[in-house]
């Protein structure tokens, strides 16, 4: 797959099944890398606590796509390909289509909205704040629960 620019992207996992049903190194090398990535956004996170600093637009942001790359880390894990979206809902149907439980993950699809639309204007005055350490919380249990995936896919 290519980018618009002509840059060939590296981000579809390999469709190859491989041996006894588990992923491909390679994929789970994939989904770590995801993971890694979505490790960073939580970093920031963990700094952005002062909403005077920080807008809700640009934490929410974060949260989005520390969200993202771990849904995404998780199909990977599962040698699924995933779509160039920042759709959560569409992720988790993905996830939910292969037999993942996802239940307890439907809430963070409300974080959809930051990935554009609060990205590009801001939010409107009568929201309510996020409250950003059950944000956090929420990402920090997503990807505790896909780095589990991943530590039981390599063993």
């Amino acid at each position: 797959m290519r980018w618009k620019s002509g840059v060939r992207a590296k981000i579809m996992s390999s469709p190859e099944p491989c041996g006894k049903g588990n992923s491909c190194m390679s994929e789970l090398k994939h989904a770590r890398a995801l993971l890694d990535l979505a490790g960073k956004d939580l970093k920031a996170l963990r700094g952005m606590g002062d909403p005077l600093t920080f807008a809700d637009e640009v934490f929410g942001f974060h949260a989005q796509q520390s969200m993202e790359k771990t849904l995404k880390a998780w199909l990977a894990a599962l040698g699924q390909d995933y779509p160039l979206t920042h759709n959560l809902a569409r992720l988790l149907a993905l996830l939910e289509e292969q037999g993942a439980g996802v239940d307890e993950f439907w809430d963070l699809t409300e974080y959809t909205a930051y990935s554009v639309e609060y990205r590009y204007g801001a939010l409107d005055i009568a929201e309510e704040p996020l409250n950003r350490p059950a944000v956090i919380r929420q990402v920090q249990e997503l990807m505790h629960r896909v780095q589990g995936i991943l530590s039981e896919q390599i063993s």
